[in-house]
């Protein structure tokens, strides 16, 4: 979580696993593509930062955050992945849609994990406004696709 007092992009990079043989899963959302592009890149950015070769780190798309559920239990069910990552962004509108979708895909990832023989990232962006979107994929707090990285990195060597 990005707080005043935590950038999603600083963690020791010493302390994280060598992704050489590792084989990445990230499924994104193409809703909000300017936040999700953003969250993409920082991802794929880290895991190269750390070994992971480009040709082991696959990318899918799905249309919105709610499908990002359906995109990571296929590519758990496809099996050679030692992490799948999701990347989506949901901002508060006027409706309550914004409560449905987060508390949905939330729902559907922390079952997907429980269930599934490799761990699944949650990088889902649930913000009030574009801009604390803006501040999370790149901007004043880091990039939460850094952070997902990350995870997946140091879940896959758990």
């Amino acid at each position: 979580m990005a707080t005043a007092l935590h950038n999603l992009s600083d963690y020791e990079f010493d302390k994280i696993p060598d992704a050489s043989n590792m084989c990445f899963g990230i499924v994104v959302a193409e809703w909000n593509p300017e936040i999700t592009g953003a969250l993409l890149n920082g991802c794929m950015s880290t895991l190269e930062k750390h070994g992971a070769l480009p040709e082991n780190i696959h990318v899918k798309t799905v249309p919105g955050s709610f499908e990002l559920i359906y995109g990571a239990h296929q590519m758990t069910l496809n099996g050679g992945y030692d992490a799948i990552i999701i990347l989506g962004s949901v901002i508060k509108g006027e409706t309550p849609h914004f409560d449905y979708i987060c508390q949905g895909v939330t729902y559907g990832i922390a079952r997907l994990n429980a269930k599934s023989e490799i761990p699944v990232i949650y990088g889902l962006l649930t913000t009030l406004d574009m801009q604390q979107a803006l501040d999370r994929c790149g901007g004043k707090y880091g990039n939460k696709g850094d952070e997902c990285a990350i995870d997946a990195i140091k879940m896959a060597k758990f």
